[in-house]
């Protein structure tokens, strides 16, 4: 049997006339003129009822026995589109991405980028490798930034959601949901491991002449000081009020207790201090309340 009838291949997607009925399903016309090329379309492969000369439009996959066959489930994607996939699973020789066809779709470990798994969303671009078959890629870096628009009706501050679709050992690039390319500097990020297809949420800190912008995952600097302050209140109250750590003690010690910087933990003592809710005496910290009862 030909597996590459009138040039129709595995990936293709393609209309076929309905010429006999099956207790499996109906057989598409391969238009061969012999019989024998006929495409199984099996039952469980169609979202409605066909008789013959029905035109039916498919999507053809090989199925475990390497014979050409076809499905009514069609794809999201096309040859030569991006999409926002999810992984299905990773074999020894790649993984499978699920491009909302009847089957997944291959990528290869030398198409991949960083650690893949499986249930993570990645960008991928659907090509034919040297084999005809179908595959994709997460090198999607050029392609992106012709999809891309420069950003319009954005200020500084205002909040961003996107996804990662490339790693720099100096940062993460984003494309936002209004496709505006942004660049979030590792210095930018407060905590965490980032990946390839992750959504992140960002405050535009800057937009660049070309349209590009630069975010950043840090909270600014007040709310980051009212929530520092308010863990070292919390801290203190678990602690009848009072505790042996100042401006005075170590980083380390800090970072530790606190997971803060030093100059955050200073900034927010301070703020206390000045609001008059804490205040200091021999290297210890006492809540305003607790101030005589040390």
């Amino acid at each position: 049997m030909n597996n590459n009838f009138n040039n129709m291949r595995a990936g293709d997607v393609v209309k076929l006339r309905v010429v006999r009925l099956s207790d499996l399903g109906v057989f598409l016309d391969a238009g061969t003129g012999d019989t024998n090329d006929d495409i199984l379309l099996h039952k469980q492969q169609q979202n409605k009822e066909l008789q013959i000369g029905d035109e039916v439009e498919v999507w053809l996959y090989f199925d475990p026995k390497k014979r050409l066959t076809a499905s009514m489930k069609l794809p999201k994607m096309k040859e030569g589109q991006l999409g926002y996939v999810k992984v299905l699973s990773i074999t020894k020789d790649g993984g499978f991405v699920d491009i909302g066809a009847e089957r997944g779709i291959f990528l290869p470990y030398s198409e991949m980028h960083g650690h893949v798994e499986p249930g993570q969303m990645i960008w991928v671009k659907l090509y034919r490798d040297k084999t005809d078959r179908q595959a994709v890629t997460m090198r999607v870096e050029d392609d992106i930034v012709k999809l891309a628009k420069p950003a319009k009706n954005i200020k500084v501050g205002e909040l961003v959601t996107g996804t990662i679709y490339n790693i720099l050992p100096e940062g993460f690039f984003i494309l936002t949901r209004k496709r505006n390319i942004a660049f979030l500097h590792r210095s930018e990020v407060p905590q965490g491991r980032l990946d390839f297809g992750q959504e992140v949420n960002a405050r535009v800190t800057y937009i660049r002449e070309d349209g590009r912008i630069n975010v950043s995952m840090r909270l600014q600097k007040e709310k980051a000081l009212e929530i520092d302050a308010t863990k070292i209140l919390n801290f203190l109250m678990n602690r009848d009020g009072k505790m042996p750590y100042s401006d005075e003690t170590q980083p380390e010690i800090i970072k530790m207790k606190f997971g803060l910087s030093k100059a955050a933990f200073k900034r927010a003592l301070g703020h206390l201090m000045k609001e008059k809710k804490v205040k200091q005496e021999n290297g210890w910290t006492i809540l305003a309340d607790n101030i005589n009862k040390k």
